[in-house]
């Protein structure tokens, strides 16, 4: 994937005539930036304002601390009517609570639509845009995972939450080369008829618990 990627760029690249990537990055940094890059609000107003984006998304959003992570779990599968979780390998055996929990074992396409639910970690939450981004890493697993079932429990530290896009990108740098997902609550498209249909691209309903203090 990687190989194929940097075949790609370098495509583009001679399209536009720029003849090394050390090339392209010089350019790059000589852009202007005077759009925000760094936190302006506290951390309280962070967790406040990533919440309030979630919650206009129709996602639904819980707080727990560290300990309690189990619980809520329980609580929010049972309050869902959930029984049965598909999870990747490496999330936390103490927060799987409140269901039979299956462990993604490399299913095939057609072995995950047989699971109606799944529960992630992720690597960053965004506050400014509600966005939560996943990456293919242990206890958040590979996309496929979370986008074929048709409900999302993700488990997200609010230490993981940014409040804007750059400070997102900058924290992604180092593992850019991994397949990324970034997506700000429940899948929904209007290009039909603008009629608002949930679940075409990902999950139709999705739940966030927020584990820690503000």
């Amino acid at each position: 994937m990687t190989a194929a990627r940097e075949e790609i760029l370098q495509k583009i690249r001679s399209a536009k005539g720029v003849s090394s990537p050390e090339v392209a990055a010089t350019a790059y940094a000589g852009i202007e930036r005077s759009y925000q890059s760094s936190a302006q609000l506290s951390r309280k107003e962070i967790l406040h304002l990533f919440e309030e984006r979630l919650r206009e998304y129709d996602a639904s959003v819980y707080r727990a601390s560290a300990a309690e992570v189990g619980a809520a779990v329980a609580g929010v599968l049972s309050g869902r009517g959930v029984h049965r979780v598909l999870v990747p390998e490496g999330l936390p055996l103490e927060w799987q609570q409140g269901a039979e929990f299956v462990a993604d074992r490399g299913f095939s396409s057609a072995k995950l639509d047989g699971f109606a639910s799944v529960m992630t970690t992720a690597t960053l939450g965004i506050a400014e845009t509600g966005t939560i981004v996943l990456q293919n890493v242990s206890g958040q697993g590979r996309r496929a995972l979370t986008l074929v079932p048709d409900y999302h429990l993700c488990i997200l530290s609010t230490n993981q939450v940014v409040e804007t896009v750059v400070e997102a990108m900058r924290l992604l740098e180092p593992t850019r080369n991994l397949p990324t997902t970034l997506f700000s609550g429940p899948s929904a498209t209007a290009d039909i008829e603008m009629t608002r249909i949930k679940g075409v691209h990902g999950p139709r309903f999705v739940d966030v618990v927020l584990v820690g203090e503000e």
